[in-house]
């Protein structure tokens, strides 16, 4: 078997995983409703590491679509300090918590949940990969998108899968009916989008004269941009360091070389803004690689609202991460210092 296939694979075959996702949202439609009924008043998104990552797109994403109070956490801090965790310091302010978590049993969201219902918190949502896990169990209603299952350490068809999931979570909650349509299309163009740039994934990713990376994103795409920072922290040991877009001009340029690659994940709205950025650093001798609906380095071409396209940012950069290991020597299967699932006693 080939250095990182089971990488390869899933990164490449992630569009199924997008589909099976839709469908488990959709057989899970009323479940759902029910949960967010006008009685829920705050949404707390909790995971670790990617998944807690994947919480701050969601929160940012759902607050922005449904006009709800939402917000994410680490799972250990709601474990550690649930009286302070929660958006206005009350967890009894009917709050709806949705736990995050590729194996369904990371101990500090297994505990995080146990803490929520010591406190009486509200109901919980689980989304995850795997059945008959600790999440599955304690939730109210639990989604599990089997297809996202993997057997590399580094997330990637997993991470998408549930982004998918609450992505649509939010249209559900936002009652926003007409993108639903736009959603079951979002496998089609993934799967364009990554046969059209894995040349570009790999030149990028082979190109070791890059000695740092920073990955700039601002709304819900600051938590894909900590997604992508973290992918290529793990499977390739590279100094790499995720920002907002107008916070990198704060200090962070100082580190701008002519090794240097800054990728950035710009947004349709304050898109000038954004690229204003870029355009500073590239004459600071940085390489820039952009991500956008249109007129940009990779570009989506999707005819999608922004609201239902994040996902789209993900598989070009899990890409470039995936090839940056190979040429690096290294097994993206396998990070170093790094398992799965991390359990505690």
């Amino acid at each position: 078997m080939e250095q990182g296939y089971h990488t390869k694979t899933e990164i490449f075959s992630q569009t199924e995983a997008w589909a099976n996702a839709l469908d488990v949202v959709e057989a899970n439609r009323s479940g759902l409703q029910e949960l967010l009924q006008g009685d829920v008043s705050q949404v707390l998104f909790i995971g670790c590491g990617s998944t807690y990552y994947l919480s701050l797109a969601a929160a940012t994403l759902f607050q922005e679509v449904s006009g709800s109070l939402a917000r994410g956490l680490p799972s250990g801090e709601l474990w550690m300090n649930p009286h302070f965790a929660t958006l206005n310091g009350n967890l009894r302010q009917k709050t709806l918590l949705v736990a995050v978590s590729r194996s369904g049993s990371t101990t500090e969201t297994v505990r995080a949940v146990e803490a929520f219902k010591a406190l009486d918190g509200g109901k919980v949502l689980s989304l995850t990969n795997y059945s008959d896990q600790p999440l599955v169990e304690m939730a109210d209603l639990a989604l599990v998108i089997d297809k996202g299952q993997e057997n590399s350490v580094a997330q990637t068809r997993s991470f998408a899968s549930l982004f998918i999931t609450s992505t649509a979570l939010a249209l559900i909650a936002g009652k926003r009916k007409s993108e639903w349509s736009d959603l079951r299309r979002l496998p089609e163009v993934g799967e364009r989008l990554l046969k059209q740039y894995e040349p570009l994934a790999r030149q990028w990713g082979e190109n070791l004269t890059f000695d740092r990376f920073y990955f700039l994103g601002s709304g819900f795409r600051y938590g894909l941009a900590c997604e992508a920072n973290l992918k290529m922290k793990e499977m390739t040991l590279t100094h790499t360091e995720p920002f907002h877009f107008l916070e990198f001009r704060h200090g962070p340029k100082s580190m701008v070389t002519e090794t240097t690659a800054v990728v950035g994940l710009l947004a349709e709205r304050n898109r000038s803004h954004e690229q204003r950025v870029l355009e500073e650093v590239e004459s600071l001798g940085a390489k820039v690689l952009s991500l956008a609906e249109s007129n940009a380095t990779v570009s989506f071409h999707s005819g999608l609202p922004e609201t239902v396209r994040g996902v789209l940012y993900l598989p070009v950069l899990q890409a470039m991460a995936y090839y940056r290991s190979l040429a690096k020597g290294l097994n993206p299967d396998q990070p170093v210092n790094l398992t799965s699932v991390v359990v505690l006693d």
